[in-house]
């Protein structure tokens, strides 16, 4: 493999340009990562990152340089690590729209299989914030949908869904947990989404989140708020969706301001 100093004299557009800082000197590891971009793209989708030892020969750097280049890399979702096998050349991330559909429709989009391992189904009382939110009582009781995401049997997100029981009592004896929510609320109850406010941040998840999904507790993730109603404008269903940051991505699309 031959040996080449990373890009300290960049192009005057591209990935280094856009990170250089004001005062002009771009960070050794940081020309490190742009190169292992081109070094990603050559190798191509599932193959294996040559080792640390051979990364920081060929670009004439210390090998903890290339440990952060390779590390943000990871967060980005470029790479992945594969413990006791090591580091491979990630697939594109996963695009789930910002709209009225569900995970199952945004994946099948794509051509990518949707599935969910059940956690939890049950009843329980609302309490004092959801039932806020859902604009019900805090004795009431709610149905509890607890699901780890899958894509192609990938485990990418957790989803905890709350809906108001007294609006859907026949919600758990119809409903298959390893098929698509809103098309059971559709098909077999005739449920109409009229409307949904969402929100989207970064979060890191807890241990039991993390373990769940089977990520890293220091990955970045994406969390997803969501409040939906029906033609009464009356709520009845919140969503709480955590996606591992480095497989997926918010798509939506705007419009013009009148």
């Amino acid at each position: 493999m031959k040996a080449r100093s990373p890009r300290l004299h960049p192009p005057a557009d591209g990935p280094v340009r856009d990170g250089i800082p004001e005062h002009g000197r771009i960070p050794r590891y940081y020309a490190v990562k742009v190169d292992l971009l081109d070094v990603i793209s050559e190798l191509g989708q599932g193959a294996v990152l040559p080792t640390e030892r051979e990364l920081s020969e060929r670009f004439e750097v210390s090998r903890a340089t290339v440990r952060q280049a390779v590390g943000e890399l990871v967060l980005e979702g470029r790479l992945s690590r594969r413990q006791g096998s090591g580091t491979y050349v990630a697939g594109p991330k996963l695009v789930q729209p910002l709209a009225l559909v569900s995970y199952t429709e945004g994946l099948r989009r794509q051509g990518i299989q949707p599935g969910r391992n059940l956690i939890s189904l049950e009843r329980r009382e609302a309490g004092p914030s959801l039932a806020s939110e859902l604009e019900i009582d805090p004795e009431d009781d709610v149905i509890h949908i607890e699901r780890v995401l899958l894509a192609d049997d990938e485990r990418v997100g957790l989803e905890s869904t709350y809906l108001t029981a007294a609006r859907f009592p026949t919600l758990m004896d119809v409903f298959d947990p390893t098929q698509s929510l809103y098309a059971c609320l559709r098909e077999r109850l005739g449920v109409v989404f009229d409307g949904a406010e969402e929100r989207v941040e970064t979060v890191l998840a807890t241990p039991r989140e993390a373990l769940l999904i089977g990520t890293n507790p220091a990955l970045p993730m994406l969390l997803m708020h969501r409040t939906s109603w029906g033609t009464d404008g009356v709520p009845f269903e919140r969503v709480r969706s955590l996606f591992r940051g480095d497989r997926l991505s918010f798509e939506t699309r705007l419009g013009r301001v009148e």
